[in-house]
């Protein structure tokens, strides 16, 4: 009888995770990305804990809270916060997307609900929009709770009238898809929740076609063009090209969006990306639609610059800009 050949790898994404023929995923958990960030002193104090948000898949989400915001009385604005990691890889208890949110609930002030979706290839789209998708609902939920089935930090901090939805890289791409689902009305009535802007940190998009980015730009430090095209095989349906529409919003087969009626919407581009022109023409496309959208690019800096450096210069701005879109969208505080 004639033996089976064993399972080969056919992705290998180094240090992180394998794919194998049998469909089996191997990961490497005690690979680290990104340089450790190490906060300057006084810094605003933060406190922060989980909570699972959807037991039927183990998905929690990090809830931080300014430290002075419990005697305080006033209500902060909520932002929903995804991270990043081609979709593949991550979690919100990574140092650096910690100490991203760490910033803006401190620095804005606000109240920050860090979330983690499920990840390919094990759970290839619309996995991880889905889970996105029901953390708005999970928030919605929060919102109408009371007693015992209302969480205390939420209760006694959020306005839930101004709500932001953010995210960095892959977190960027969320970002776009749950806006579309709440405008489009996919996910039901929000009431009292009130989606009051989107904020999209170098998004990550694709389309089959190369932008001048793409084609022309070096490999950054932490990206290159067959990175990106390994994260779309590994998340997209099977036999799916780039120009599917969760990977391009604007490709062949997407849904239109002009009588979409999407809330502001930030866009941060980084000037040596290489998916920067994806990024700006997608807020130009916004722009000619009508959509209420800005497009701010920071010169020299690479893609997820503020994940990589959350307290660099460029970092210090990013939370600047944010601060300035969430409480010039109605998100000052009571």
């Amino acid at each position: 009888m004639a033996s089976s050949s064993p399972p080969h790898v056919v992705e290998d994404v180094p240090p992180f995770l394998q794919l194998l023929s049998d469909g089996t995923v191997i990961r490497f958990t005690d690979a680290y990305p990104l340089p450790v960030p190490s906060p300057p002193p006084g810094q605003p104090v933060v406190d922060w804990k989980d909570v699972l948000y959807d037991a039927s898949h183990g998905l929690k989400l990090r809830i931080y809270r300014p430290a002075a915001a419990s005697s305080s009385g006033n209500k902060l604005p909520v932002i929903v916060y995804f991270h990043g990691g081609g979709y593949s890889i991550g979690s919100f208890d990574m140092p650096n997307f910690h100490a991203c949110c760490v910033r803006l609930t401190g620095e804005l002030p606000a109240l920050v609900l860090s979330a983690d979706y499920r990840l390919a290839p094990e759970h290839r789209f619309p996995a991880g929009l889905d889970d996105a998708a029901n953390v708005v609902s999970w928030v919605r939920a929060q919102a109408a709770a009371v007693g015992d089935n209302a969480d205390p930090w939420l209760s006694e901090t959020a306005n839930f009238g101004r709500v932001f939805v953010a995210g960095d890289s892959a977190g960027g791409g969320v970002v776009h898809h749950t806006a579309v689902r709440l405008a489009s009305g996919r996910l039901g009535p929000l009431d009292p929740v009130r989606v009051a802007g989107c904020a999209m940190l170098c998004p990550m998009f694709g389309g089959e076609e190369r932008t001048a980015s793409e084609a022309e730009f070096p490999p950054g430090p932490f990206l290159s063009l067959p990175a990106v095209d390994q994260a779309w095989r590994l998340v997209l349906p099977p036999g799916s090209t780039r120009d599917h529409p969760l990977a391009n919003p604007f490709g062949p087969d997407s849904p239109a969006l002009d009588g979409v009626a999407l809330p502001p919407m930030l866009v941060v581009a980084a000037a040596r990306d290489l998916l920067r022109d994806r990024a700006a023409d997608y807020a130009a496309r916004l722009k000619a639609m009508g959509k209420p959208v800005e497009l701010v690019e920071f010169e020299g800096q690479h893609h997820g610059f503020f994940a990589v450096e959350p307290y660099g210069d460029a970092g210090s701005e990013v939370v600047r800009l944010v601060k300035r879109f969430v409480y010039g969208n109605g998100g000052a505080s009571d």
